[in-house]
């Protein structure tokens, strides 16, 4: 038992390692696991999954890709299909029809697997998950309608090609087991009724807030495995379109509120993901069968220059993307969670149906996803520069806050000609600044959520302004990672006091506080209810900044400086700016002064 207990506190370890790691690098965790599975398994010898858990091995995997699955369809919102723009339709419907068929095709006859088996690899790595493509863009940072293509694409086609993977697995076992046509059907059929009538009824009880608060997340993931295991029993192997289709159906349910729920889904996937593929990967088998190594690196050339390419080629037509947009996005298409977790898991279960070459199915998914995610992310951003598709380096700035004194802030900024973003999860504030013209994101900005919706481009600096400084402090510590130290600032919730002792977690974790020492959000607030206002000017060799001063009064506070060439230099107490001729300052003045 201890032995057991130590090895699954290793995993965790590695898994926690595997992910930090990924994150540092800004590289898709998926590639750090399942390197880690093949060195702890096939390499070292030292992991042997079926052992460590015998007959668990099966459930567990199974269990846990049913709630991937579901965290997967979620996220997939049918009011959003329509607004992806002709390229995304083309990518997610037609494209990824003739993407399966091109990759069945090259399974086939490269790695000689049965046509059957190459359906079901063409359908599962025939996506792009938002996990692998969220690093990608933070680091390549194309132009917006390159990233909102890929990002849109990832999001749409995750649990779509989920369930299109799960409709194929579902025809391979019915025709294994000599199931007639209506047999498959009755199996769908059971699977989506299942999967719709288990969310209609958790939707219910959470639109009724007949579940309290604190046990929405426990009850959702018993209702979810209740689905999985009640499907399967009333008709074999539709558990998992059951818990793709509830995702879908909870996922567009109006009057309920998921942020919570799916925020602790994501949570759990983190957890699961990082222990599946370790294990998946750790019963991988060196060397690998007769002729899948090579057969597994020339799919993995067929996907990259053949398949990729002709698919979005054929997918843009009539969009509004140049021919060097296009290019790249021919380039970028990492496969990741979902093609390396189900893969897996139908090879487990198609083995144990007497279908010997199933087994090759792991390995040449394994080689397609570590080959795109390795290449892609070292030739993405060169590409990008040499296509002349990259963004230059980012000026935008996301506002953790929505408050009325966030918005004054973001006004000055807009006003400037800067991006800006506004981040919180107040539906009020988020409300009152949509009204306003704002971009906004409802959610936390330093989730796993925001990690596949939030869009940055353009975005280089964060300014944490909400009213909770613990908050604020995650997000600063957050960003320093996505922007750099000297790119993230906050605005202190409470003065500095003459115990520095008090506030010493704050040099460690919090950012250079914004404006003036003194400065706080209740302070800004106060001064705008007495009539200050944030005003503009640019600087001239008549008018330079003391000439300000003179004319706005000592107390005036500087915020912000554009210089001549149109970088953004913010204010900080440890960063004092010196306003020089030909920049705009904006600054906060008192009232009455300098009014015409």
């Amino acid at each position: 038992m201890m032995e057991l207990s130590l090895v699954l506190a290793g995993i965790l370890a590695i898994g926690f390692f595997s992910q930090w790691l990924a994150w540092r690098v800004r590289l898709p965790a998926i590639l750090f696991l399942l390197l880690a599975g093949i060195l702890l398994g096939p390499v070292a010898g030292w992991l042997h999954p079926e052992h460590l858990l015998g007959d668990m091995l099966f459930p567990v995997a199974s269990l846990s890709v049913a709630i991937i699955l579901f965290e997967g369809s979620l996220t997939l919102k049918f009011q959003e299909l329509p607004g992806i723009g002709p390229a995304v339709r083309g990518l997610v419907t037609y494209g990824a029809v003739l993407s399966v068929i091109l990759l069945a095709g090259a399974a086939h006859l490269l790695a000689g697997l049965r046509w059957e088996i190459a359906w079901l690899f063409g359908a599962l790595t025939c996506v792009t998950g938002p996990t692998v493509i969220a690093p990608m863009l933070r680091t390549v940072r194309p132009n917006a309608r390159i990233a909102n293509t890929l990002r849109w694409e990832g999001i749409v086609i995750d649990p779509l090609g989920a369930l299109f993977g799960v409709l194929i697995f579902e025809a391979i076992v019915s025709r294994r087991e000599g199931h007639s046509l209506w047999i498959f059907l009755t199996t769908i059929g059971a699977g989506a009724l299942m999967g719709y009538v288990a969310a209609l009824i958790l939707g219910a009880l959470l639109r009724r807030h007949l579940i309290p608060d604190y046990l929405q997340n426990f009850g959702t993931l018993v209702a979810v495995l209740l689905a999985f295991t009640l499907s399967n029993e009333l008709a074999h192997e539709s558990g998992l379109l059951a818990v793709t289709v509830m995702g879908i159906a909870l996922g567009n349910m109006r009057g309920v509120h998921i942020e919570d729920i799916l925020d602790f889904k994501e949570s759990l996937t983190t957890l699961l993901v990082s222990i599946l593929f370790i294990l998946f990967a750790a019963r991988l088998t060196l060397p690998l069968p007769d002729g899948m190594g090579w057969a597994g690196v020339a799919i993995f050339l067929v996907a990259q220059f053949i398949v990729r390419p002709v698919t979005v080629l054929l997918s843009t037509i009539g969009s509004v993307l140049t021919w060097r947009e296009r290019a790249l996005i021919a380039w970028v298409a990492p496969r990741g969670i979902v093609a390396a977790a189900v893969s897996a898991l139908f090879a487990l279960k198609l083995d144990a149906l007497g279908m010997n070459d199933a087994g090759a199915l792991v390995p040449l998914v394994f080689i397609l996803i570590i080959g795109t995610v390795v290449l892609q992310s070292a030739t993405a951003r060169p590409l990008a520069r040499w296509l002349k598709v990259a963004e230059p380096d980012p000026t935008g700035v996301l506002i953790f806050g929505a408050d009325r004194v966030s918005r004054a802030v973001a006004q000055s900024l807009v006003d400037a000609g800067f991006r800006v973003v506004i981040a919180d999860d107040d539906w009020d504030g988020i409300s009152a600044a949509r009204m306003e013209g704002f971009s906004t994101f409802y959610g936390y900005p330093a989730s796993n959520y925001a990690e596949r919706h939030l869009d940055l481009t353009g975005v280089g600096r964060l300014l944490a302004m909400s009213t909770n400084r613990e908050r604020n402090s995650l997000v600063s510590v957050h960003y320093r990672q996505e922007f750099g130290r000297e790119r993230v600032y906050r605005l202190r919730i409470r003065p500095p006091t003459a115990d520095k002792d008090r506030d010493a977690f704050a040099t460690n974790l919090l950012a250079p506080p914004l404006f003036a020492e003194d400065m706080t959000h209740a302070r800004f607030g106060a001064l705008l209810d007495r009539g200050w206002r944030i005003k503009s000017t640019k600087l001239t060799a008549t008018f330079d900044w003391p000439n300000f001063i003179e004319q706005y009064g000592s107390n005036t506070v500087l915020m912000f400086g554009v210089e001549e060439r149109g970088a953004l230099r913010v204010a900080s107490a440890k960063r004092e700016l010196e306003p020089r001729p030909g920049w705009h300052i904006i600054a906060l003045v008192p009232p009455g002064i300098g009014v015409t």
